[in-house]
């Protein structure tokens, strides 16, 4: 069979033919036995089975979105400073070169580990506002009377303070009794050292204490002021 048209003439071989109008005839034939759902274009989905749901491909608009996936632009952020976002940290000039504040405190009837906390807080600077752990902001402490501080319970003849020489067998065991009796100044310095930071802070720290037997000392000129103590308990009650 030929076709003709504008262009040369095209022919199929008649064998050709006949299978593709065999073939288009058994399509229409299974098509009207067994009719599929017409699908709307205006609706979302169309039922037709209780199982089973089509979506229209076409009416995207009205296809729900996963929240989980939606993007949302952020707001513009205020340009300016944010202050209640900032930490402030010491610079150099705050504790480098300034004049550090000097106290004095007697140390008589008064317990050890008690005053030697005390001691230690206004060292660190934990007392001020400005406190930062790592930097040096503390002041200076000046205890007299070094000789009277006391202890607690049967602490003097059962705390032990132990040195070594170095040597085999050069341990060195000595009650707070005998101690206090041979350098009375070494209890106080021991007790404050222990409630430092350990390292090169520490060691520049416990530099601001300064211990001295009898109730003179040679830092008059730094014009030292009381000790503040708000431990009601630090005196020892007889």
């Amino acid at each position: 069979m030929a076709l003709l048209c504008g262009s040369p003439s095209v022919s199929f071989p008649s064998s050709s033919f006949t299978h593709h109008k065999n073939a288009t005839t058994k399509s229409s034939l299974i098509a009207s036995q067994f009719p599929l759902p017409t699908l709307s274009l205006s609706t979302r989905t169309t039922h037709f089975s209780p199982s089973f749901i089509v979506r229209s491909q076409q009416d995207t608009s009205l296809v729900e979105q996963d929240p989980r996936f939606i993007t949302v632009e952020p707001e513009p952020r205020f340009q300016g400073p944010d202050i209640w976002n900032t930490t402030w940290y010491p610079k150099a000039s705050d504790h480098v070169n300034t004049e550090k504040t000097w106290y004095v405190v007697d140390a008589e009837d008064k317990i050890l580990g008690r005053l030697a906390s005390t001691i230690a807080n206004h060292i660190r600077g934990k007392n001020l506002v400005t406190y930062t752990p790592s930097v040096d902001m503390g002041a200076f402490v000046i205890v007299v009377n070094a000789e009277k501080v006391a202890v607690s319970g049967k602490k003097r003849t059962q705390k032990l303070y132990r040195r070594h020489s170095g040597r085999p067998g050069g341990m060195t065991v000595e009650t707070f009794d005998q101690l206090q009796n041979r350098i009375p100044e070494r209890i106080v310095e021991h007790a404050v050292r222990g409630m430092l930071p350990k390292g090169r802070l520490g060691r520049t720290l416990f530099t601001r204490l300064k211990v001295y037997s009898g109730p003179n000392h040679p830092h008059e000129a730094q014009q030292p002021i009381d000790l503040p103590i708000r431990d009601k308990r630090i005196q020892l009650q007889r």
